[in-house]
This record gives C-alpha cells, structure tokens and sequence, in this order.
C-alpha cells in the first residue's frame, strides 16, 4: 500500500484516479480548492463518492498557496504525486490568462518544490494533446517538437514539461508528463463539447459545432485514461543516457513524457451523430467557424506508452457514449 497525492481530486480525471486507487489499497490525500470555474454541486457530489472511504482524506488547499502546500507535504510525507490539478481550457485561457498563471505555473512550481524537499518518489503529472499546436504531422508523437502552441493553456502545459525537466535533472526527481487526449465520460465537465452537447439537445436548443463540422478528435473514455495515469505513477523513470538526440520524451535524467489517447480520431459529426443515437433525437445545429485556439485534429501516437507500461485505450466512442449517457441521465434523474 502506498500513500499517494491525487492533487485536483474533486475534478473529472481526479475523482475517477482517487477511486480507482482507493479500490486497490492505496492510501490517498485528495487535495483540491474547489473553484467556480465550473458548478460547485458537480465537484461536491464528486467528493461525496470519496469522502467517507477507508484510506481517504481531503485536503481542501489551493496550490498557489506556497507555504499549505509544504507544510502538506512535510506533514503527510507521500511515496508518490499524481498532480491533475490545473486551469483547464483552452478558449477561457483567451478570457483570464491569469488564472492559467496562477495555477498552472505558480501552483505547479509549488509541488515541483515540495516533492523536491519531501523525497518524493515520483511525480506524475497532467499534461495536454494541446502542447503539439499547429503542428502538421500526424500521428502526434512523443518525440515531435512541441515549440508551437497556439493557447496560453498549451503554453502553461508545455512550461510545466520544461520545468519538470529541471527539476528531473537537478534534483533527480522522477517526473512524468501526460498528454492526455480529449477525455469523457461520467462525472466529465460541463463545459466541455459532450456534455454541452447533451445538455442542448435534451433542452430543444441548438448546439455549436466549430469549423463546420470537420474537426477531428482523439476522444479517449475516462476509464482508459485512469488506466494509463496509474500504470505510468507505478513506473518510475529512470535516466536514459542512450537517448536519441531527437526525442524530447526522454532524456538522460529520469524523465518520461507519454501520450495518453485512443489512437483512433473521430470526426466530430460522427461523434455528434453516436450521441443523437444514444439519446434518441436529433440536434439542431449551428455551423461554425473554428474558435482561436482550437487545432482541427488530433491524433495520439501511443506506442511509447504500450511498450513501457503495456497499455493501449481501446474503448470505443460508440460504448464510451453510451456510458456518459446512461450517467447523465441518471445524474440528472431523467426518465
């Protein structure tokens, strides 16, 4: 059994590692500061399926806060870090760039600092499929250069990448990046395309469907993605003095970057198609022009993360829909 930080517990990804850790045995310290980025009732009910099990404790802190950060650390003393916690969002990073400072910079250099002094094993860490930006070969690999993101949000994730570098080859912290891809299902954010799309076409509204319809996305289901984080917060890194020169992923201090995504892009009008499927209606939509900030595609290379840790995301956006929608529809106790 291990002791392990799930920073962000509260949120989407967060709620769904804490437990899965939970059923395995693990001890786990939820921190979370439970903003109003988006409702405050969805991440209480989230806490409410964790808060009360054996092994958990809440620690309700944000991570701009340097000094509860330390004394966190220092008091609880954890084998491993899985840091979720951040500003997510690529078009709010155009409306309060502030916030993706305050969080994504300031808060991640806290724990960096604490994991630094409190001899943590390693740190596992959220990243984003956001980082590759405008770049134009497909499939996204860990190895591609990553100097291009068109949001302030890639460029606080690409930042956190670096700064988890230093510290790496510093210090000789075990650090960890994921680049999650395009994450759904139960418990997911509101604010984001399925949910909203759910929301609208239940309603009677209208949904907005950016860049007329030809975007494509890497949707990768939750399960799959919790799968991926404790698989890779179970494999620590070590130094690769072998490295090739071209690959950024690893280097010769113990560094690993991985993407975590279903390797298999779906165009966005047939993900809109599955949901009016499941759900029995048919949406009325708004075409559109694509957002600032949005990418048309992407597209996960995951094969530095199945010869690693022996995992492929392999849930279907058919069965990955049908789930969120089941859960959606009982979380809002519709008949």
């Amino acid at each position: 059994m291990a002791k392990i930080l799930v920073t962000g517990a509260a949120g989407f990804i967060g709620m769904h590692t804490a437990t899965s850790l939970l059923e395995r045995g693990d001890e786990v310290v939820g921190l979370d500061n439970i903003n109003d980025y988006y409702s405050l009732k969805l991440k209480h009910d989230r806490m409410a399926t964790l808060e009360g099990r054996d092994g958990f404790t809440f620690a309700k802190l944000g991570l701009e806060d340097r000094d509860g950060v330390a004394k966190l650390f220092a008091d609880q003393k954890f084998d491993s870090v899985i840091h979720l916690a951040a500003q997510a969002g690529v078009r709010y990073s155009l409306e309060n760039p502030h916030a993706y400072v305050d969080s994504n910079l300031v808060g991640f250099v806290n724990i960096l600092e604490a994991c630094r002094h409190n001899n943590v094993g390693h740190l596992a860490y959220a990243s984003s499929s956001s980082v590759y930006g405008a770049n134009k070969n497909k499939p996204f690999r860990v190895s591609d250069r990553v100097d291009h993101p068109v949001s302030l949000y890639a460029a606080s994730k690409k930042a956190n990448e670096l700064m988890a570098h230093t510290y790496s080859h510093l210090f000789g912290l075990p650090t960890t990046g994921l680049r999650f891809f395009t994450v759904y299902g139960p418990w997911g954010r509101p604010d984001m395309a399925l949910w909203l799309f759910t929301e609208a076409i239940l309603n009677g509204k209208p949904i907005n469907v950016f860049n007329h319809g030809k975007m494509r996305r890497d949707f990768t289901y939750v399960d799959d993605i919790v799968e991926g984080v404790i698989r890779v917060n179970d494999n620590v890194p070590t130094p690769n003095p072998d490295k090739d020169p071209l690959d950024d992923s690893t280097t010769a201090a113990p560094y690993r970057i991985y993407n975590i995504g279903n390797n298999q892009p779906v165009e966005l009008m047939h993900m809109i198609e599955t949901l009016e499927k499941c759900l029995g209606r048919t949406a009325e939509k708004n075409m559109m022009d694509i957002q600032q900030g949005d990418v048309p595609e992407t597209f996960a290379d995951i094969d530095a993360l199945q010869a690693d840790v022996g995992f492929r995301p392999d849930t279907s956006i058919e069965s990955g829909i049908e789930r969120f929608v089941d859960w959606y529809k009982t979380y809002h106790d519709l008949s």
